[in-house]
């Protein structure tokens, strides 16, 4: 099983506050990762390192066996799927769906003079058709709703057929129907066997899709556990994460944590 991310004692400093601290984390081909913590953890410096747009003070990053800093980050950006809110800021409200997806193709987040190939424009529709999309295709992505923006990102993101996909708080601000909908989909993405290798970031155990192997637990930029799911997301190991006594319960792969009164 190859390696796709090997970070060896990464740190991130700036001015004098230090955001990671000592991070050596190893995700492997066909592993599903989640990442977890509370704010201010570090979860969003750790996946702009894992998606090669930001470099590490100290230690070393490797991603898809190259390493950060000794490889040209815009060869390898498009190996890595990305999905977030700072994606979705950078996309003009005017793009239709099936630009937004389509212009992933040359990393661009805007549709301007380029030309696609008539397999380009299959594969962004076939995208958003599988992420329950495909009637909105024509509509602007600034006037479809969270849940529908979510989905078309995580279309964007897998639109170059990524060797990692980073899923970056997909579910925030969506209400419960929508939130259900999304880890459904992400379930049988985790399923599917030709799926990349899957980071998924959160700050709810609720949010967590069946079929994830691995969870990494952060607080104030620094590891408290990794590991397998089951053994990681230990009551103690909550309770170290989030600083406060958790009970958790384990129902037909579904996580829920709430504080001991």
């Amino acid at each position: 099983m190859s390696e796709v991310l090997s970070f060896n004692d990464v740190s991130v400093v700036r001015g004098r506050k230090e955001l990671l601290s000592g991070i050596s984390w190893d995700v492997a081909e066909g592993q599903r990762w989640v990442v977890l913590g509370p704010n201010g953890a570090g979860k969003s410096t750790l996946m702009n390192i894992a998606a090669a747009r930001m470099h590490p003070t100290r230690g070393t990053a490797g991603i898809l066996d190259e390493t950060l800093g000794k490889v040209d980050v815009f060869e390898l950006r498009p190996r890595i799927g990305l999905s977030s809110t700072l994606i979705a800021s950078q996309i003009p409200a005017h793009e239709t769906a099936l630009n937004v997806v389509l212009t992933a193709a040359y990393g661009f987040t805007g549709r301007w003079r380029e030309k696609y190939e008539k397999m380009d424009e299959r594969r962004a529709f076939a995208l958003l058709h599988e992420w329950g999309m495909s009637t909105f295709i024509n509509q602007p992505f600034g006037k479809l709703s969270e849940g529908e923006r979510k989905r078309v990102l995580i279309a964007r993101a897998l639109m170059t057929d990524p060797e990692l996909l980073i899923l970056d708080e997909p579910s925030a601000g969506l209400d419960v129907a929508g939130r259900e909908d999304l880890v459904h989909r992400m379930g049988q993405l985790a399923a599917d066997e030709d799926a990349p290798a899957l980071v998924l970031v959160t700050h709810h155990l609720e949010e967590i899709p069946p079929g994830f192997t691995h969870a990494l637990l952060l607080n104030r930029g620094k590891v408290v556990a990794a590991g397998e799911l089951a053994a990681t997301l230990s009551e103690q190991n909550l309770a170290a994460t989030y600083e406060m006594d958790l009970a958790v319960r384990v129902d037909n792969g579904r996580y829920t944590a709430f504080a001991r009164r």
